[in-house]
């Protein structure tokens, strides 16, 4: 049963809660509101001085879990939401943010505090509505906090002791729930008391009713409470007085920006959104100049990160501890042969970027962590991750040197010039081969799914992936189009190797594996060619070479499918593409444009680019029919 009108404005919406507290489950429950659950994997390690109230940091905070649902669901999930519902509670006193106790001592510390004395809690809640637009997913943000003031009564050893061993203060902001047992430590509530559980309804309610029923100016008015600061409250109408005066609420809707599965991680270690900018004052001195903009220092501090994350990735940290769950600093130094010093920094490092958690029985995975940086995940990233350290960590530490001369720097890495990509991955030990297929397939993986679908390719029956390495994106593709049949086309150590990484036997019969060179041998008959991860790393010349060479075999009405990063028109977004351009290789990275411009250049009509918001985008062009 639906008692407030407004609530019943979102029975027709996908509504998600960005929560797994089963309090704020119950409380929108109650009211008949009916929605999915996805807890946000966003950590909240937001740096809490840089705001300048306490209660700015819970709205920021529900802010990012909710836009990280929304953004997961969309890209991931291929399911945009209507809205998500993102909350976060925290307690204060004498402004200073209590998190949750890591142990018992950290328990009494801080209930200790709250003894005898009023404190404050606060919940941020952010309503994020969503709509798909050209593949692109775009938000209307709405925020709010409700301030509630609790007061202790004073504890006596015995009964804080007592309530500490019930366990109940170890998964509590502040160290108390006061729905349970914590309830009979308050002496008195001034403000919502649901607000204190975890979610203030009233005003969420309220806050639904000025999106979907904009009040007329008469029926507002000014109410004051003890010790809550004069609100503004109105009479909420029914369906009927408000259907005539709807409008559209959200035609400033942001876009958020379309960040790949690998971001995903990146935003465990990149909250980059509030910094201060230092403001001239009028006597021409910069205001808060002594003040390093955080992100500026999370760009500094950006290469320790990556390091931190590469290690642990090398030392299988993150398998170690999906194998055996909670490990102390101790166990886990004796499993990894590593110092007690070394690994407890390494530790708390990881937790510190969110990638692990820590609680007072010891350190476990972040779900995040289990998805994409444990080696045996089905999703996971650990061997491009060891690519980057072992490959790229190295490349870039002579960019120095790269910037001034304009060229590849790899022979400072490997100790050999060669400037051919194809003859730079022959010359390798069987191992460096097996390595760099096990880092492109991770993130193949991730993108094929995209990639295979980004447009409706039932049109063509026969399809050839060049340079389609172990076979991931032909196995999605087979996987999609049950009447599609794909031959992977790549050089012959490559094709030799691929069985290892082959998932089933179930479309075996519709994929086949061919050696050869595609800028020298012929290439196999195909009613759709698909370069991925190619252009961007060859040369104009070779590029002019194996356009002519695909447009020429592709037979009228044929396509060409390309797959890479495109980069906006500026030249400088997504970021991920332009920084990977500072490598020097032969190529270079293009905008929608030059895609477009390049591809007509060889022949190719009807130029269609989808932006996917994962790794890679797609383009798909077509040979001119034949004319009758």
């Amino acid at each position: 049963m639906v008692l407030n009108p407004v609530i019943g404005k979102l029975l027709n919406k996908r509504v998600v809660l960005a929560s797994a507290s089963p309090r704020r489950q119950e409380i929108l429950t109650n009211v008949g509101l009916r929605f999915e659950v996805v807890p946000s994997w966003f950590k909240e390690t937001l740096e809490k001085s840089s705001f300048a109230a306490p209660y700015e940091y819970a709205v920021e905070t529900a802010k990012q879990k909710a836009l990280e649902v929304a953004k997961r669901m969309h890209l991931k999930h291929l399911r945009t939401p209507d809205v998500v519902i993102g909350a976060d509670t925290i307690v204060t006193i004498e402004e200073q943010i209590l998190e949750k106790p890591v142990d018992k001592q950290d328990a009494y510390k801080m209930l200790s505090r709250l003894s005898g004395k009023e404190h404050s809690v606060f919940t941020g809640v952010a309503i994020v509505h969503c709509s798909s637009k050209d593949n692109q997913l775009e938000t209307d943000i709405t925020d709010f906090y409700e301030e509630t003031k609790v007061k202790f009564s004073e504890l006596s050893e015995e009964l804080l002791w007592e309530y500490i061993h019930s366990g109940e203060p170890m998964d509590k902001a502040g160290g108390y729930g006061i729905q349970a047992l914590g309830g009979m430590l308050v002496e008195y509530v001034h403000g919502d008391f649901l607000n204190v559980v975890g979610f203030p309804l009233n005003h969420f309610c309220k806050k639904l009713a000025e999106l979907y029923y904009p009040p007329p100016k008469h029926t507002i008015h000014h109410i004051k409470h003890d010790s809550i600061p004069s609100v503004e409250t109105f009479e909420i109408l029914s369906d009927g007085e408000c259907d005539s005066s709807e409008h559209v609420q959200f035609e400033d809707a942001k876009k958020l920006d379309s960040v790949g599965v690998a971001h995903s991680l990146g935003n465990c270690i990149d909250s980059i959104h509030n910094y201060n900018v230092p403001v001239e004052s009028q006597n021409g001195v910069a205001e808060n100049a002594t003040q390093v903009p955080s992100k500026l220092m999370h760009l500094l501090d950006g290469f320790r990160a990556s390091k931190a994350l590469f290690v642990a990735c090398k030392l299988k940290v993150f398998d170690l501890l999906k194998d055996k769950g909670t490990m102390t600093t101790v166990d886990a130094a004796n499993q990894l042969h590593t110092s007690l010093c070394g690994t407890e920094r390494l530790l708390d490092a990881c937790t510190s970027l969110g990638l692990l958690e820590k609680t007072h029985q010891g350190y476990s995975n972040a779900e995040l962590t289990n998805l994409y940086l444990v080696s045996k995940s089905e999703y996971s990233l650990h061997d491009y991750i060891l690519h980057c350290n072992d490959h790229l960590w190295p490349l870039y530490t002579h960019l120095e040197l790269a910037v001034k001369g304009g060229t590849s720097q790899k022979h400072h890495t490997s100790g050999k010039k060669v400037d051919d990509l194809v003859q730079d991955f022959c010359c390798q030990t069987r191992e460096v081969k097996q390595h760099f297929m096990s880092a492109m397939h991770c993130t193949s993986k991730l993108t094929a799914r995209d990639v295979g679908t980004a447009f409706d390719l039932s049109q063509f029956g026969a399809v050839c992936d060049l340079g389609g390495c172990t076979g991931a994106l032909a196995y999605e593709l087979a996987r999609v189009y049950p009447e599609m049949k794909v031959t992977v086309f790549d050089l012959p150590d490559v094709i030799t190797s691929v069985s290892s990484f082959q998932p089933s036997r179930q479309y075996a019969t519709r994929i086949s594996f061919t050696s050869g060179d595609f800028l020298k041998d012929n290439l196999p008959e195909a009613h759709l060619y698909i370069l991925s991860r190619i252009l961007h790393d060859c040369s104009e010349e070779r590029i002019h070479t194996l356009l002519s060479k695909i447009y020429a075999v592709c037979k009228p009405g044929g396509a060409l499918l390309v797959a890479e990063t495109v980069l906006d028109e500026k030249r400088t977004n997504p970021a991920r593409a332009v920084l990977q351009s500072l490598s020097m290789t032969e190529g270079k990275q293009r905008s929608s444009l030059e895609y477009k411009q390049l591809l007509e250049k060889h022949g190719f009509i009807n130029v269609q680019i989808k932006i996917t918001g994962n790794l890679l985008d797609v383009i798909l062009c077509f040979k001119k029919m034949s004319a009758r």
